[in-house]
């Protein structure tokens, strides 16, 4: 088999995040921040805090803010802490906290505070809760203002607890007060979401939240305590969780790394942290266009043994322990949980049932309420990562046992006439839970049985981009097949999904090892498929020298295949390779060999018509667009076909024929790759919507495209930036997009375009030349209109005309040649461009013919940018300046934007909405200041002076209270744009 090539390869445009510390901030703790701040300076507020919160809940975080506050406004704060152990110790707490406050008393008191210390370590040693009781009274009672932090007070001994809870608080001065901190909800709390009140005597309202009782009791009783207010710390909500993650990130997370930590987490910001470093660890979030994402495929970290979360199960007592890791598995299956836990574990139903009672007090897992409230109907865990981590630490047969046990539970409901989906606790995924629990199971469970739903289970998210569960449910259902005539199909099934799933090196090595060794029962049409399957993934996984192998005879000679099969693999080999002409003479010479059925010659003959749209012939391609073959071809397969001509469509900038495609073949934005979604939208000018699969696919490497423009993506996400001022944001994504194979001419036109708005033409000239000399090499025309329009426009402005023609000689060819108009449109704004100085007439002529033809193939920023250069021709009306703004605010295109609002002004136009003009102004210069560009950039882009953009910095930096470029920088990437920037609520 072919050797995969060795080393990483650079992502286009991605980085791999890097986490920051947990922020000082405390995400959606701030309100409740302020609340008990307040309390605590009130006179009349609480003498003692108690902050109550689940494990990883952040009471420490939170305590610790409060007390810095109250440290900077000068006053003293002292720090008690508890650590396990402690509560072995009698009274310990309780003679800390005298020590502490003696010691802190003044100088001149200070000298009497000997003989109390010592009383208190007599009454310690005697364990004299009632004596250490009154000193704590009396050192209470002479304290000067401060503020004592007890963290972790659940380590504490019950003696020390219990002379708190005695602690008669009212007599305690009001310029002194305690805080402390505690694991558990606890049953008397007040939200700290919310803020709450500040509560005096105990006989206030009290806000009941559920949840256990914490250790034995005594930390509730403490909560009882007069003057003592309870806060409680809520789980993150899902805007919270989210933003903790883009703190910790600094960058946006995506919907889909927004979704699963949310999933995995429960907005528990202790395992938000948790995740995140282990994600981290493996190198798995990847930031693109200030973004974050999970690489496809990621696996969920397993938590350490040192992690908080696992050292809580860990403390349990060994059948708590074996209860908790057959629940991680069992959990999905309700009530019935406990009983096959018992059957799984060989414990007696009362064994687990006390397993379950430990848990729940551990806060380990909670109980599911049945209808009536009154019986549990299964249990969760409270943290969905716990279970993931118990689930991996069981042994693998002990997994595999539960997970039969599972799957026979599940089949038995089916069998007695259940759902075809197993009805399962909410939270827990029917499809998926049963496919995983067999894919653990393996041979334990009927193996026919098993292929049958693990394959089923694969082909409900056969187009899942991410591959999820689909690699490994294939990968298990290949494992149990033993008869040959199954196992190739399972096989290629597997290929296919890895492909899909971006894992081109599991696709290439399966494909190939099926042509190697194809089975007596597998026949040409599946052999070619798989051909092709090889090829794709080898082109997409960038092994260019591995493709140049198989585009030889040699290669596909030394398998003995069928010569159709040879024939399609060698030809896509030779396409994707863009050599195109090659291809061409080889399907010629071939064409009594494949051209025999429809099944057979579909790919054969659009690799044929895709290589002469390259070479500037594009008659076939536009008669292969009806599809004849649709009907004797597989729904899959024609499906992949229409895609395939849609993106092809859509790189030459025909929308209107591509979306009639998609309507004639019933496909809609849902059933497309996100390649052909990013496409489409951004021609549509729904930018917005088209970055967000553009960014997917730049973070993961998955940036090939089936078209001939393999760069299109990163080229035309670039685009995008470089429209909204993000200038080197585009640089780099084009940058990281290089290398990908010879002909990058799409890549190219983006970077001219690039230095041609930074001012640097003669750099322009040279990338596009660069661009056109490889094309030449490879008889390319399709897509080099635009560098011979941009060449043409950058000669004309250098002022050498005579060239400048001879590039519009060279576009009109190509614009004969070619059946859509984009060609033709870029021909009549390259030549009025050169010709407006020479001939105006002829120039406005053309604007006006190019303005008709742009609204008639209704692309936005397209013709937002053909109605600018009329009307600054005088080809039209100023209003045409209107319509422009008006197209460039519905792309997001800042940089145009502010450049039509300035001609607007120029030509006497009202530009509309003022405080949108001037936040829209100060968000383009923050953007362009986050792009690390100097004053002298800056005016090269807004077409100004110098003074002009330093003046409107001046004006930014007043309005908006920052203080420096590094406070805008900050202010943008962590998504704080408009209301930072201009003052906005």
């Amino acid at each position: 088999m072919t050797a995969p090539s060795e080393g990483p390869r650079p992502v286009p445009g991605g980085t791999t995040a890097r986490p920051e510390p947990p922020a000082d901030r405390l995400i959606g703790r701030e309100r409740g921040l302020d609340a008990v701040h307040g309390g605590l300076r009130d006179p009349g507020g609480p003498r003692l805090l108690l902050v109550r919160g689940e494990r990883g809940a952040g009471r420490t975080a939170f305590v610790h803010a409060v007390a810095e506050r109250l440290r900077a406004e000068g006053t003293t704060v002292l720090e008690v802490g508890c650590v396990p152990g402690d509560g072995a110790r009698p009274l310990l707490l309780a003679l800390r906290l005298v020590m502490a406050l003696q010691g802190h008393r003044p100088a001149a008191a200070r000298q009497r505070s000997a003989k109390p210390v010592a009383q208190a370590l007599r009454a310690a040693e005697r364990h004299d809760g009632t004596a250490l009781a009154g000193l704590l009274r009396a050192a209470l009672a002479r304290s000067a203002p401060m503020v004592v932090v007890m963290d972790d007070v659940q380590y504490a001994d019950t003696g020390s607890l219990a002379v708190l809870g005695a602690t008669d608080f009212a007599r305690v001065p009001s310029g002194v007060r305690l805080i402390a901190s505690a694991v558990g909800r606890g049953e008397r709390c007040e939200s700290a979401a919310d803020g709450g009140s500040s509560r005096g005597p105990a006989d206030a309202d009290e806000v009941r939240t559920p949840g256990a009782h914490g250790l034995d009791g005594t930390v509730e009783r403490l909560a009882g305590a007069r003057w003592t207010r309870t806060v409680l710390l809520p789980r993150l909500g899902p805007e919270e969780t989210t933003e903790a993650v883009a703190r910790r990130l600094q960058a946006t997370p995506d919907a889909g790394l927004a979704r699963r930590v949310r999933e995995l987490t429960g907005g528990v910001p202790g395992a938000v942290d948790a995740l995140l470093a282990g994600w981290t660890r493996q190198g798995a979030i990847k930031v693109a266009d200030g973004y974050a994402f999970v690489g496809a495929r990621t696996p969920t970290p397993v938590l350490s043994d040192r992690d908080r979360f696992m050292r809580a199960v860990d403390a349990l007592s060994g059948p708590a322990r074996g209860v908790a890791g057959a629940l991680s598995v069992l959990w999905p299956l309700g009530g019935r949980a406990a009983e096959l836990a018992a059957t799984s574990t060989g414990l007696s139903a009362d064994a687990v049932a006390a397993g379950i009672r430990e848990l729940i007090a551990a806060e380990i897992v909670e109980a599911v309420s049945g209808p009536g409230g009154d019986t549990a109907r299964g249990w969760t865990f409270a943290v969905p990562l716990t279970a993931h981590a118990l689930r991996e630490r069981l042994g693998p047969l002990e997994r595999s046992r539960l997970s039969a046990t599972a799957v026979k539970a599940l089949w038995a409901d089916g069998d007695a006439g259940g759902p075809p989906a197993p009805a399962l606790l909410a939270g827990a995924d029917a499809v998926a839970y049963l496919a995983d629990r067999i894919a653990d199971a393996g041979t334990l469970v009927d193996r026919d049985r098993a292929v049958g739903d693990l394959t089923a289970a694969a082909d409900s998210l056969r187009r899942d981009c991410e591959g999820r569960g689909v690699l490994r449910w294939c990968r298990a259902a290949g494992n149990l097949i033993e008869r040959p005539a199954d196992r190739v199909p399972a096989l290629q099934r597997y290929a296919k999904a890895a492909y899909h799933a971006g894992d081109f090196r599991v696709a290439r090595i399966i494909a190939e090892s099926i042509l190697r060794n194809p089975a007596d029962v597998v026949g040409p049409p599946v052999l070619q498929d798989t051909a092709t399957l090889l090829t794709a993934a080898t082109a997409d996984d960038v092994d260019r020298r591995a493709l140049s192998r198989l585009a030889t005879t040699q290669w596909w000679d030394e398998l003995g295949l069928p010569a159709p099969v040879a024939v399609t693999g060698r030809a896509l080999a030779l396409c994707r390779l863009e050599r195109w002409q090659e291809a061409l003479d080889l399907l010629a010479r071939t064409e009594p060999v494949w051209n025999t059925d429809v099944r057979t010659r579909v790919k054969p003959a659009y690799y044929r018509a895709v290589a002469e749209l390259a070479l500037g012939r594009p008659r076939r391609f536009r008669r292969s667009l009806a599809l004849p073959e649709a009907s004797h071809l597989g729904v899959g397969q024609a499906q992949a076909l229409a895609t395939a001509m849609f993106d092809e469509l859509l790189s030459g900038g025909d929308l209107h024929a591509a979306e009639a495609l998609l309507a004639a073949q019933g496909l809609t934005a849902d059933a497309l790759p996100p390649r052909s979604v990013f496409l489409w939208r951004h021609l549509q000018g729904r930018w917005d919507e088209a970055l967000e699969p553009a960014r997917w696919m730049l973070a993961n490497d998955r940036v090939g495209a089936t078209a001939a423009d393999s760069c299109l993506v990163p080229a035309r996400t670039a685009a995008v930036l470089l429209a909204r001022g993000r200038t080197n944001g585009a640089r780099r994504i084009l940058d990281g997009a290089r290398g990908r194979g010879p002909l990058e001419y799409s890549l190219d036109a983006c970077e001219a375009e690039v230095l041609r708005t930074l001012g640097d033409l003669s750099g322009a000239e040279r990338t596009l030349r660069r661009g056109l000399d490889a094309a030449a090499v490879h008889g390319q025309v399709a897509g080099t209109d635009e560098l011979w329009a941009s060449l043409a426009e950058v000669l004309a402005e250098t002022g050498r005309t005579g060239e400048a023609l001879t590039c519009l000689e060279r576009l009109e060819r190509i614009s004969g040649r070619a059946d859509g108009g984009r060609t033709r449109l870029g021909h009549l704004l390259a030549s009025a461009r050169v010709l407006r100085r020479h001939s105006p007439g002829i120039a406005r002529e053309h604007l006006r013919e190019a303005v008709e033809l742009a609204r008639s193939r209704s692309q936005p920023f397209e013709t937002a940018v053909t109605l600018v250069a009329a009307a600054g021709a005088g080809a039209g009306p100023p209003e045409l300046l209107s319509e422009a703004y008006e197209l460039f605010g519905r792309t997001g295109a800042a940089l145009w934007r502010f450049r039509t609002r300035t001609a607007m002004r120029e030509a006497g136009i009202t530009v509309p909405g003022r405080k949108r003009a001037t936040a829209e102004n100060e968000q383009l210069l923050a953007t362009l200041i986050a792009e690390g560009l100097t004053n002298r950039r800056i005016a090269v882009l807004l077409r100004l002076s110098e003074d002009a953009v330093a003046n409107r910095l001046s004006r930014m930096f007043a309005r908006s209270g920052l203080r420096s470029r590094t406070e805008v920088v900050t202010a943008v990437l962590t998504g704080h744009r408009v209301r930072t920037l201009t003052g906005e609520p």
